[in-house]
Formats: C-alpha cells, structure tokens, sequence
C-alpha cells in the first residue's frame, strides 16, 4: 500500500520514493533551515541500486502509460491537482521549512502548482494530430498523412531547490499528460516537496512504476543523465551545470531551463508608482532566487530620480526575517555559502564606485534587499547572476540604448518593459535576445501554461504545459495510398 503524505510534524525522516513506496536505504543526511540552521529531516539517498531499479520500472511501465486513454491521464491529473490543494498547509509549512521561503509565498506556490496539474489535466485532452493531402505531385493521387504525437518514453526530471514544488510540477505534469514514466532528482537541500508530490501522484492513481523521486548524490545520478532508456531529460538549474549535462546525454532529447540575469526598461511615459511596486516585487521576491529575478533596471533619465525615490522607499519597507512568520517578506537565502558570494559581490561594486541606497548588509543567510547605482557593466553584480536580493539601476537616454543594454548580456531568459510607446514596445521585442518580454511589468512575471523558456546561455526548449508537452513527444505519421 502507498504511503500517505505526511505533515510536518508527523515525519522527521524521509526515505526516496520508488515503486510506489518509502524506500530508506541507510544513506542518509540531513536537512536544515536555511534561516537558522534548525533540524528539518533526516533524508535517505538512492543509491545505485534504487537508480537501477527506477530506470527498470520506468521502461517497464512505459508499455503501461503509454496506453492509458485521454480520460483516465486527465482524471489523474485532475485528482492530483485537488489534493495539492487539500494538503495546501503541509506542503507549505514543509517548503518554508526547507527552502527557507515565506509562508505566504510557500502558500502561493502550493496553488501555482495546482494549477499547473490542473492546466496539464485539460492538455492532456488536447495532444491534437492532423491530416495532410499528400496529392501535391502528380503521380500521388489517393495519398493521405495523419500524423500524431506519441509519448517518448521514461523522462528524467532535474530540479532546483528555488520552487522545490511547482518546478517538479512543471517536469511530472505535462509528462504524465503526455503518457511518459517519470523520474525526479530534486535538489539535495529541498527534497522534501518532491517527496510529498511522488506520493500524491501515486495515491491519484498513477501507476506505481511509473514514477520516482531519487535524492541522490551527483555521481549516483550519472545513469538518469547517460543511461539510454531515458528518452528525455528536462534540467532546471545552473548554466554550468546543465550544458555539462547536455553534453553527457547521448542521444537522449534534452529541455535546459538556465539562469538569467533579467533587465527591465523604465521609460518616461511609464505609471512610476506601479513600475516602483512590480520592480520591487519582481527584484526581491524570494530573496532574488529566481533565475527571472529583476537584476538590472534601466531609467530613462528624465524619470530617473523620481522612480529611484519611490523603488527605494517600497524596498527599505520590507521586513526580512523568519520565513515562518507571516508578516516577513523577505527570508534567508539557501545557504551562508551563497549569503558570503552575494555580500562579496555588492562589496566588490562599491569597491568600484557603485553607491549603496538601500541595504547592503549580511547577517547570517540573511541578506538585506540591496539597491546599488553607479555600477559598471562588466562587475559580476551586472552581468553575472547574482541570484539573491540585489537591483543595480542604470541610466539612459534614449531607447534604443536601453534595448541594447538589455540584450547585451549573455543570458536571454526573460525581460521587461514599462511603457506606453508602441513603437519602443515593438523595437524592443524585435531586439532584445529572450525568450519572452513582458510589457508593463517585471521579467519575473510568469503563468504556469506560457511558453517558457531562453535562449543564449538560458537554455534550450521550452516549458509550460503545453509546450512541454510537445517536447516530451514525437511527431508519428502514417502515409495512406487509397488505391
């Protein structure tokens, strides 16, 4: 019998889980609040031999899923999403307690990720195919194509610690709406929300085999990212990390979703006030932990002093603190290792002349929502990925060199644009290298069923339901001669 899923306070060991059970194997290490270092779990790890007997079961159950009817996938899907919501606190309260995200924060992801098998349940309805006439050249008379989409086979899911439950949704749903196996790595520090959706997904009635979820260590991983029966391997996380992944897979189809270091264009024709509140939304949101996070803001000078006095008063107004504490807005970042990067790096630019205006502080993991203007191009806060709670502000005067400032960056994940100038708006979706720009608010805007994804350093393919869907199939024709 499946496990049921467990409260936080019910369970402070969690074994992997494979063929639709709790599997503790011995390999153990433990989980810890990013905020103060407190005991969350004790975690089993896979081993070679769980990695062996999930990528086994996964091709097994392949000849399973790939057979289950469009109704019996959406009714899955739909069971899923509904009792993502049903345990809506616990997933919470063991997110904050991982990741170190505010509870209110932890509560919006829970629904983002019921959501997202919501959205899946109705796509799985629609993996529509098509009929081509084949009689364009003479002497091919009576031809007819149908072609459809069918699943790949077992897929391999890699995730990161940020969204340590709606980023593992947005592997295990259109997979599961597809008719794919699926097996989860999650990220060592956050394993805990990958764990908890294995077992919802089994106890909706997905079948056993079909889905894992394989804390593992990076070397026992190596068969999920080279092993030939994995069809599809779809990677969240770090640049480095994920071409180094791609070029590991062989054959094996391969979604990069990278990081970014996002820019968005404040023009003189903008709502200041509201572009003040999104920028500092889109900046500080989960301490900057969003490969979409707001990095660079680009003022045109004219507005410059007026937007910095209204961004800067939103951002001194947050309260960092406890991430269990309903009132804080801000929690720590993942580990102090990241904290001493982050801090280093604002250090480093005011070694350069950058001026703080708000923040700039460390205490802990804790690090204070920063603001720095007077920064060059070529400092690491600029055009690497800081990937904590830091904006830098730049000046400029006319568009167009906004729009190039923007692009010229090796990333191209996502960007945004505040204005009410049509042309500016297209010039800048024409010119910016991203994958998606968003118009009147942040690059950190995102809904569960667009297509998401960069391109540059950013990644490779595309998520969001329905565009991971057809990732995560393949296009199959029959030719009719109806002679």
């Amino acid at each position: 019998m499946s496990a049921q899923l467990s409260t936080p306070t019910d369970e402070l060991e969690r074994g992997i889980f494979l063929q639709g059970k709790v599997v503790k194997t011995g390999i153990t290490y433990s989980i810890q609040s990013p905020y103060n270092g407190d005991f969350v779990a004790t975690v089993h790890r896979a081993g070679p031999a769980e990695v062996e007997r999930a990528i086994a079961a996964a091709t097994q159950a392949f000849q399973v899923t790939r057979k289950l009817p469009t109704w019996k996938r959406s009714e899955v899907l739909e069971r899923i999403s509904a009792s993502l919501l049903s345990h809506r606190e616990s997933l919470a309260q063991d997110m904050a307690r991982e990741a170190g995200k505010p509870i209110s924060a932890a509560r919006a992801e829970v629904d983002r990720a019921a959501f997202t098998f919501k959205v899946a349940a109705e796509e799985a309805r629609r993996i529509y195919g098509e009929i081509i006439p084949f009689d364009w050249l003479p002497g091919t008379e009576g031809r007819t194509g149908y072609v459809q989409r069918v699943p790949l086979g077992p897929i391999v899911g890699i995730t990161p610690f940020n969204y340590p439950l709606n980023l593992v949704a947005h592997k295990v749903a259109p997979a599961l709406a597809a008719g794919n196996p699926i097996i989860i790595r999650p990220a060592s520090q956050t394993p805990l929300s990958a764990l908890n959706l294995g077992r919802i997904v089994v106890e909706a009635g997905w079948p056993e085999d079909a889905i894992a979820v394989l804390p593992s260590s990076v070397s026992t991983a190596a068969p999920l990212i080279e092993d030939d029966r994995i069809k599809l391997l779809t990677f969240t996380g770090s640049p480095e990390v994920g071409w180094n992944i791609k070029a590991r897979s062989k054959r094996k189809r391969v979604t990069l979703e990278l990081g970014g270091n996002a820019g968005v264009i404040v023009h003189h024709d903008a709502d200041l006030a509201y572009a003040a509140e999104r920028v500092a939304w889109g900046g500080f949101q989960y301490a900057g932990q969003s490969c979409i996070s707001v990095q660079r803001v680009y003022i045109q000078e004219e507005v410059y002093d007026a937007f910095t006095n209204l961004l800067c008063a939103r951002v001194g107004a947050l309260k960092l603190g406890d991430p269990l504490d309903e009132t804080t807005d801000i929690g720590p970042v993942i580990d102090l290792a990241n904290a001493e990067r982050i801090e280093s790096w604002i250090k480093s630019a005011v070694a350069q002349n950058a001026r703080v205006l708000v923040g700039g502080k460390r205490q802990g993991t804790l690090v204070e929502p920063t603001v720095l203007a007077d920064i060059s191009e070529d400092m690491p806060i600029s055009c690497q990925e800081v990937f904590g709670p830091v904006l830098g502000l730049y000046r400029y005067r006319e568009g167009r060199d906004a729009i190039h400032a923007v692009t010229n960056s090796d990333f191209g994940l996502q960007a945004g644009i505040f204005t009410n100038d049509w042309r500016l708006i297209q010039d800048a979706f024409e010119e910016i290298e991203v994958g998606g720009l968003v118009v009147n608010d942040v690059s950190t805007f995102r809904i569960d069923h667009q297509p998401y994804g960069g391109v540059k350093s950013s990644g490779a393919g595309r998520e969001g339901v329905r565009y991971a869907i057809e990732e995560m199939t393949e296009i199959k024709v029959m030719s009719v001669n109806r002679r």
